[in-house]
């Protein structure tokens, strides 16, 4: 196995060889050379760190949006389709360890295969290299995967489908203030759900106080629901 081309590949030289070599171990591969080890630990310890990773990276730059709408644009980056996309940009399948009957079926390139694969390997770079290692790895990946997924659902989008479960509901934006001087004004809006106010937000635009209201109906929203 070519250890050194797969890590600049993916922009990181292991201390411990054993550990990368472990995380591309398939299982089928460990049962055909009857090796006692496979990546099925290691994939569920990078599952944690990678959702770990993209919880905090959400948290920290999507200030204003709704614990509910952060774990959905979780979901969506880290799902199986997102890892398999993931690890197409490294080439990851080519190094994957497979067993014949695996490799013969088209194991290779097969994104349940492959996912874990990826999700091994953020466990490997952790456990070699800790946090700090493993998350600008993780960032490489999911930074536009979070941009892509946050822009198809903005937060008024995300409000008009919530209230649309119900026949006959009617959202109305209002401007209700302002704040500053004119050369660094703050717009205050509030969301109406026929005629009640289900929530208010502040923004330096217009647009941004309405997503900022629309977010904190929605924050309200989804904490009734729990």
């Amino acid at each position: 196995m070519n250890f050194l081309e797969f890590e600049e590949k993916i922009g990181y030289s292991f201390k411990d060889k054993t550990l990368l070599e472990l995380a591309l171990t398939h299982s089928s591969y460990a049962n055909e050379n009857k090796l006692k080890k496979n990546n099925e630990r290691f994939e569920f310890l990078g599952d944690s760190v990678l959702g770990f990773v993209t919880a905090e990276y959400l948290f920290t730059e999507y200030k204003n949006r709704p614990e509910g709408e952060m774990t959905k644009l979780r979901a969506a980056v880290v799902c199986e389709k997102s890892l398999f996309k993931f690890s197409e940009q490294i080439d990851l399948g080519k190094y994957i360890l497979l067993g014949r009957g695996e490799e013969s079926t088209g194991g290779r390139n097969r994104p349940s295969v492959v996912s874990d694969a990826f999700e091994a390997v953020v466990a490997a770079i952790y456990l070699d290299g800790g946090i700090d290692a493993v998350k600008p790895y993780i960032l490489r990946f999911i930074k536009d995967a979070v941009k892509r997924e946050a822009s198809f659902k903005d937060n008024k989008s995300l409000l008009q489908e919530e209230i649309q479960k119900v026949k006959g509901n009617t959202l109305t934006y209002e401007e209700v203030g302002e704040e500053g001087p004119d050369h660094d004004k703050t717009f205050i809006f509030k969301v109406s759900l026929n005629g009640e106010v289900i929530g208010e937000g502040k923004g330096k635009s217009k647009k941004e106080a309405e997503q900022n209201a629309a977010g904190s109906a929605l924050e309200k929203i989804y904490n009734e629901a729990l």
